[in-house]
């Protein structure tokens, strides 16, 4: 497989406007199968490294998803590049890709892993689920009795059960939401922070669907009522501010520091 058909086949997966070129370099790397480097817009990959195509695939498109985050990142670009929405990104190109043919999921094709993940659901995600719900409604049972003694349960948190007040709210929360336990408990938070029951379906929905926790949370979180994004100029107005102010005092700083060794140095 070449470069131009690697590119054909990531574009067919997700059509993109911006330009950008695929490399590969050849050679074996042992710190990475693949880079990308927006300056250029260039997917590198070491194709050495790979057994296969379909592993080849895998990480192209981890590449690509990274050129797609970073074309459509409001200015001025981040330099953190694996953040939550490019995760969210790249798992959704990866479900593209799986239902295109593309790229094979091993994990719904090899039946140990079939077996494997059967297990571990039946095993230790749904029964996870199960005991956090209940240890949500005794600390429910907690909170109550908080406020009928006119305790602060969030004391009883910190000092008696020595626990993170934030995460047995959570909890509390995921309890009373009852949501199934077969969705684990990381889903049963990301879902019971929707505020309406529709919007919960909808993310049960999704998870049933193939939905990963990034994906989940970059699509259903709160965020859809916050306000709309700021013009790009006024971000870069504002950047500019900050580097100003920054400066400034860097400058100020700096004459202080001249005045006490010109003082120093006197006799």
């Amino acid at each position: 497989m070449n470069s131009d058909q690697i590119k054909a086949l990531l574009l067919k997966i997700e059509p993109c406007d911006e330009y950008f070129s695929v490399v590969l370099s050849g050679k074996e790397s042992r710190k990475v199968n693949g880079l990308y480097k927006p300056e250029e817009r260039a997917i590198v990959l070491h194709n050495k490294n790979f057994k296969n195509d379909n592993l080849l695939i895998y990480t192209a498109i981890h590449e690509y998803a990274h050129h797609l985050h970073f074309c459509s990142s409001l200015p001025p670009k981040s330099s953190r590049s694996h953040t939550r929405r490019f995760w969210s990104l790249f798992h959704g190109l990866l479900n593209k890709a799986e239902h295109q043919g593309i790229y094979v999921n091993v994990f719904e094709q090899d039946p140990r892993f079939i077996e494997l993940t059967a297990e571990i659901r039946s095993r230790f995600i749904t029964p996870h689920g199960n005991l956090m719900q209940e240890f949500g409604k005794v600390l429910h049972q907690a909170q109550e009795l908080c406020e009928e003694s006119g305790a602060r349960f969030e004391d009883y948190v910190d000092r008696v059960l020595q626990l993170d007040r934030r995460e047995m709210k959570r909890m509390v929360q995921v309890s009373s939401a009852g949501l199934p336990a077969e969705i684990g408990y990381d889903g049963m938070k990301a879902v019971a922070q929707l505020k309406t029951p529709e919007e919960q379906q909808e993310a049960l929905q999704a998870l049933k669907t193939g939905y990963s926790q990034d994906m989940l949370r970059e699509e259903f979180s709160p965020k859809r009522s916050s306000p709309a994004a700021e013009d790009p100029a006024e971000v870069l107005s504002k950047e500019k501010q900050r580097i100003m102010n920054t400066i400034a005092k860097l400058n100020r700083r700096l004459e202080e520091i001249d005045e006490e060794l010109g003082s120093s140095e006197s006799p």
